[in-house]
């Protein structure tokens, strides 16, 4: 049992998607469309995330447009209570649909962009984009929904981040995520192609601490430096199974978006389990909680309180074992993959996109 209640749900209601990104954060073996979760299915989990606790909603996939009862769960999270957001490519995103979305009670709309250059960002997504994103962001602007743009960032256009910063703001949003790609599923697959140089990143969070400055009260800008480059992990979501959910497609709940791929635990799922029963019993959402997992060096180790040992994903992923010490932390006899991964770019200038085939996303 934990005392801990979780603030965020994230809803990710297909794994449909007609980009083709490859960063994203959707496991390998995607949820075909017969396997996802009934309408009926999400509105009881959005009724038992909001008796647990949780007052913020995200409505995401894949595209979740792609979903034709999208407004009917808005209209249901707005009569419990819940900020919902959705998460979305802006593809599909008409006026009517904005205008029924306003209508059932959404509040915040965040939108992403792959690049300030139109051809790169089309290059990126792996489709024609860029127009319907820009059409979408005028739309959202001129409903008075609250507004996000969200940009991850890799090697193909960290270069342009000064120009992704002021495309942002000419299109009204009001806060900008600058997400530096996270190498675990398909990051970690494609991770040759998208890790930055060193002097990418140092550039980029120059000109992005000087936005900062310059925009302050009018655009919120949040980045944060990949994980690689830094000598500590950054917390997991606040630690494991303190203050996230996420339910997939299928109806697996997990503590955050990579969890899927640690091959290791057992995720119960939303069919079978009430929401308050897989937060306070399931062993998946207990295995990371507290200490007592910890192996050295992070069980001895005083930022065990900071960072919970850093990322249970990105240990497996490169360890084999999610009780490891994240391999980004200086004190982990395995950082040496990180300081390989990081001299990789350098050897090989150009970059080479490769484009990930996902019949299964059409």
């Amino acid at each position: 049992m934990t005392s801990e209640r979780p603030t965020t749900l994230l809803a990710e209601l297909t794994h449909r998607c007609p980009l083709h990104c490859p960063y994203c954060s959707n496991p390998l073996d995607l949820i075909r469309a017969e396997r996802e979760l009934s309408t009926d299915d999400w509105k009881r989990v959005f009724t038992q995330a909001r008796a647990l606790g949780v007052l913020q909603l995200g409505l995401s996939g894949g595209e979740p447009m792609i979903r034709k009862d999208l407004e009917e769960l808005a209209a249901h999270a707005r009569g419990l209570g819940l900020y919902s957001t959705l998460v979305t490519s802006g593809l599909g995103l008409t006026r009517a649909r904005a205008e029924r979305l306003r209508e059932s009670g959404l509040e915040h709309v965040q939108i992403s962009i792959q690049d300030a250059d139109p051809e790169v960002a089309e290059r990126i997504a792996g489709v024609s984009s860029v127009k319907q994103k820009m059409a979408a962001a005028a739309i959202v602007r001129e409903l008075g929904f609250a507004f996000s743009v969200n940009v991850v960032l890799h090697r193909a256009n960290l270069d342009r981040i000064g120009a992704i910063i002021e495309l942002a703001a000419e299109l009204g949003a009001d806060r900008l995520e600058l997400a530096n790609t996270q190498y675990y599923g398909w990051g970690l697959e494609n991770r040759a192609s998208l890790m930055p140089t060193r002097d990418q990143v140092t550039r980029a969070q120059a000109i992005t601490e000087e936005a900062i400055r310059r925009y302050k009260g009018r655009m919120q800008i949040l980045f944060v430096l990949p994980d690689y480059f830094e000598q500590y992990p950054k917390p997991c979501y606040g630690g494991w199974g303190k203050l996230y959910i996420v339910v997939g497609p299928d109806g697996k709940a997990l503590p955050c978006h990579g969890a899927t791929q640690i091959t290791t635990l057992a995720f119960d799922n939303v069919r079978d389990h009430s929401l308050e029963w897989i937060w306070q019993e399931s062993a998946a959402f207990q295995a990371f909680r507290g200490d007592s997992w910890m192996r050295e060096p992070c069980r001895s180790c005083p930022r065990k309180t900071v960072d919970f040992g850093g990322c249970r994903c990105q240990a497996f992923a490169l360890t084999g074992a999610a009780e490891n010490t994240d391999p980004v932390c200086v004190l982990s006899p395995d950082r040496g993959m990180i300081d390989a991964a990081i001299a990789e770019p350098s050897e090989s200038p150009e970059y080479r996109y490769r484009v990930i085939a996902e019949p299964q996303r059409a």
